[in-house]
């Protein structure tokens, strides 16, 4: 029987990116298309009474997830601007390991709940829908692009790793801060 490892491994390594962005693309296309049908056309699964109290706070745990993973791309990148390689990996796999928590949260939270809908006006819901469009496209953009910046990173192909994490980074970071940004703008829409 051949594994996965033997049968990439023996691939050149430009088929081995090829194969990689095909399943990349095509579980990145999957996940956001998910994402899009539970977020506007499921609807929300009533929580029975002996569900764990944590349900009604997951969006809080999904603002706390996403600052996790904002923190941890900032030491990341420091580590890597000065040269320490072995730390930079620990905080870049806890970066990953923080935001793929955040997206099991997010599935949960939406799954539950549903869309939830900005109480504000004014300013504060043009802010708002600024910063919920340009998280939403900029996340959909980023989850194929952190795939193959890690992919690179495995695959120890280190300058097409640092050429993709140049616009990674920035991405995923923009992703992260704001997502904890929109959860402080909902609360702020809703106690308004």
């Amino acid at each position: 029987m051949v594994s996965v490892n033997n049968l990439s491994s023996s691939l050149p390594n430009n088929k081995q990116d090829r194969l990689a962005k095909l399943v990349i693309y095509g579980l990145s296309l999957a996940a956001i298309l998910f994402l899009f049908w539970l977020i506007y056309f499921k609807t929300p699964v009533e929580i029975p009474s002996h569900y764990p109290v944590w349900i009604n706070h997951l969006n809080i745990m999904n603002a706390v997830l996403n600052f996790c993973s904002a923190v941890c791309l900032g030491f990341g990148f420091y580590f890597i601007k000065n040269k320490n390689v072995v730390i930079h990996q620990r905080f870049m796999k806890s970066a990953f390991v923080f935001s793929s928590l955040f997206l099991v949260s997010y599935i949960l939270y939406h799954h539950f709940h549903g869309d939830t809908k900005f109480q504000g006006d004014g300013f504060f819901k043009l802010f708002y829908f600024f910063i919920l469009i340009s998280h939403i496209l900029l996340s959909i953009a980023a989850l194929p692009m952190v795939l193959m910046t890690f992919f690179y990173a495995l695959k120890d192909q280190k300058e097409k790793h640092r050429k993709l994490a140049k616009f990674t980074f920035p991405i995923w970071m923009y992703v992260s801060v704001t997502g904890v940004l929109i959860y402080f703008l909902l609360q702020v829409g809703i106690v308004r």
